[in-house]
């Protein structure tokens, strides 16, 4: 019976499992090389292209999804509106992926990966260049909507196109790397944003990151490499269910998508309420500092490319047990009103939660053994159902209890993600399959 079948966290993999750990250095999982394998590698022909042009639309993605989120303070002023209201043009673009992201991942099966995500970039920019003109909130909710479920595409897409054209011990890297231009994305968005809005206010702002994402979408259709080991798929809906259902029967796939989806409530959650936390007394703080304060997802480009290694070095539970940690203690040390914890808090949450992100959702792409854009797509649409969720019931708690109601939303969510994880390990104890060292 597969781990798959039992639920352990043993990974599905093309290579071969380690039987026995060696007291002598092991190579790294990048460093392995089947000359036999066409796929790309570290070093190899075209690695660099594909890993630059993935890191690219990685910002775009994040910079367009998010590129309300610092502004929120500006927004709930112009449109005389609470914290709560104007979270939806945060809920309504993620929301909008999570629905969307199945089918486009149907369509990438079809038509290729590197087509639709194009597709995607170019729908999801001209969009965001209109966001600058919504005449009211209601307005400006609808083209974020449209917004993310054009960017449902690109998500998915990538880490199929990924599993299907890097080596198997590669992945995890490669895929790391994408979550950092997810990062850079998001952090660049929203420093840019909080500059510009403090001189020409938000309309601008948001007009800018869609520039942004016009220069990344031509740079990432020139860079792409041509997939060289896609299959065409079938668009037929009993396909679809069927494979849907394979993924969601599989225990371990599950856990995988509800552990991206907590800690998708954590940042979500966090992200869109600090703006007005270091807004209010005593910090008061202008815009611009505000936007300059997510310098801090550079620790989250660090850690998600990071997390190969850590995966080598601790197995995916154990790095999954040091994320959701120091997801933890971030949101703890962030409860004082005082900038320097408050800070330090912000980094040590951005670093656990992309680490755990980027182990969770490599591990999705290596344990589908078909269907991988449906897997990834799975795991995508719950992590954005986790954004949605997290900015929404975030902005309440923030409402009612002030930040200790944000923060508790959040533990209550990394709790969800050990326990999760340590049923991981129960089951994979039950099967008497325990997990390779270097998985």
């Amino acid at each position: 019976m597969s781990p798959a079948d039992t639920g352990a966290s043993a990974v599905v993999d093309a290579a071969p499992a380690v039987p026995t750990v060696s007291l002598s250095p092991s190579p790294s999982p990048s460093s392995v090389v089947d000359p036999a394998d066409s796929r790309m590698a570290p070093g190899g022909p075209g690695y660099r292209r594909m890993s630059l042009a993935l890191f690219l639309a990685g910002v775009a993605t994040f910079a367009l999804l998010y590129s309300t989120q610092a502004l929120l303070p500006l927004i709930s002023g112009e449109f005389h509106v609470a914290a709560s209201e104007a979270s939806w043009t945060v809920a309504a673009a993620t929301g909008g992926l999570a629905v969307f992201v199945l089918p486009m991942s149907a369509l990438s099966e079809r038509f290729g990966r590197r087509t639709v995500m194009t597709a995607s970039l170019v729908v999801a920019v001209a969009v965001g260049l209109l966001v600058p003109f919504a005449p009211s909130l209601g307005a400006l909710v609808v083209l974020r909507a449209l917004q993310g479920a054009a960017l449902a595409g690109l998500p998915a897409s990538a880490q199929a196109y990924l599993a299907e054209e890097v080596r198997p011990k590669a992945l995890v890297t490669a895929i790391g790397l994408f979550v950092a231009g997810n990062s850079v994305g998001g952090m660049s968005g929203r420093v840019i944003t909080g500059w510009v809005a403090q001189e020409w206010g938000w309309r601008v702002a948001v007009g800018v990151v869609g520039l942004i994402a016009v220069g990344c979408a031509v740079a990432f259709r020139l860079l792409l490499p041509a997939p060289r080991h896609f299959t065409p798929g079938s668009l037929r809906p009993r396909v679809l269910a069927g494979t849907v259902r394979d993924h969601l029967s599989n225990p371990l796939l599950r856990r995988l998508y509800a552990i991206g989806a907590l800690f998708m409530t954590v940042f979500g959650g966090v992200y869109t309420v600090i703006g007005y936390r270091l807004t209010e007394a005593p910090f008061s703080l202008p815009q611009g500092i505000i936007g300059s304060i997510f310098l801090v997802y550079l620790v989250g480009t660090v850690s998600a490319s990071t997390a190969g290694r850590l995966v080598g070095r601790l197995g995916r539970r154990g790095a999954l047990y040091l994320a959701g940690g120091t997801t933890a203690a971030g949101l703890l040390l962030s409860l004082p009103d005082s900038v320097a914890p408050v800070l330090l808090g912000l980094v040590l949450i951005t670093a656990g939660f992309f680490a755990g992100h980027a182990v969770a959702s490599s591990a999705v792409s290596r344990t589908a053994a078909h269907g991988r854009a449906q897997a990834s797509a799975l795991y995508q649409s719950a992590y954005y159902i986790g954004s949605s969720v997290g900015s929404t019931v975030g902005a309440l708690a923030f409402h009612a209890r002030g930040w200790s109601g944000t923060v508790g939303v959040g533990l209550l969510a990394i709790m969800g993600v050990v326990t999760l994880t340590i049923l991981g390990s129960r089951a994979a104890r039950t099967a008497g399959r325990g997990e390779p060292a270097a998985v």
